[in-house]
């Protein structure tokens, strides 16, 4: 079952990554700042960003990342595994219901409203991997991912005006189609590296799933 929990979970030491390990099989990416609150991110229209989302207050309080520290792919490493091993914390996207919802959002809003072209994601227990090219400008489609998602996900969990998505992302500039590949590569993986599923093609949730398009067009159909 995709739907378990990672082997951390089950009292077996998953180990976070050593200080050294590079986000892909070739090297890390490197985050480019081009303004700053927290976080450096760069992102132009037509040019493809790597992003990731989490859900709010889902790393440990005692671990936390300077805003030095997210120039370097590396600590990129550190903080996706951080979240992929942990057992508490908000794992809402553990939930069937959520998790599609959030799917078949960021889905709509690629084929519907045509705002950017998806070309790879996953819907983890805490955070959202993805691999877009905007058509609009990036803030504008943050802010309609995550807005409508919380509204949602605070109506179905009966939690309404609690923070449900970390105010920021980590978003990365995608520099060619070698980092391009990796990056998909990375994403489709996230579920086998976390113990969710034996193979990509198994985790629902992923754009790695045989036919998740053709699926959720039936279910708008429905």
């Amino acid at each position: 079952m995709w739907w378990g929990r990672p082997s951390a979970c089950a009292g077996h030491s998953a180990p976070l990554p050593d200080a050294g390990e590079n986000l892909t099989s070739e090297k890390a990416l490197t985050f480019v700042p081009s303004y700053r609150r927290r976080l450096p991110h760069i992102h132009q229209i037509g040019e493809p960003l790597f992003v990731t989302w989490r859900l709010a207050d889902s790393l440990p309080v005692n671990r936390s990342f300077r805003p030095d520290d997210l120039t370097d792919g590396r600590a990129f490493v550190v903080f996706d595994r951080l979240l992929d091993v942990a057992c508490t914390g908000p794992l809402y996207l553990r939930q069937p219901a959520l998790a599609e919802m959030v799917m078949r959002h960021l889905v709509r809003l690629a084929q519907d409203e045509e705002m950017y072209s998806l070309h790879a994601f996953v819907v983890m227990p805490n955070h959202v991997h993805l691999l877009l090219t905007p058509n609009t400008p990036f803030p504008r489609i943050a802010r309609l991912v995550k807005g409508a998602t919380a509204r949602w996900a605070n109506q179905l969990l009966g939690t309404t005006g609690k923070a449900f998505w970390q105010d920021e992302s980590y978003d990365h500039r995608v520099k060619n189609r070698d980092e391009w590949s990796r990056i998909r590569r990375y994403i489709e993986l996230n579920p086998v590296r976390s113990g969710l599923a034996a193979t990509p093609e198994s985790y629902p949730y992923s754009s790695a799933s045989p036919g998740w398009s053709e699926r959720l067009v039936e279910q708008k159909r429905g």
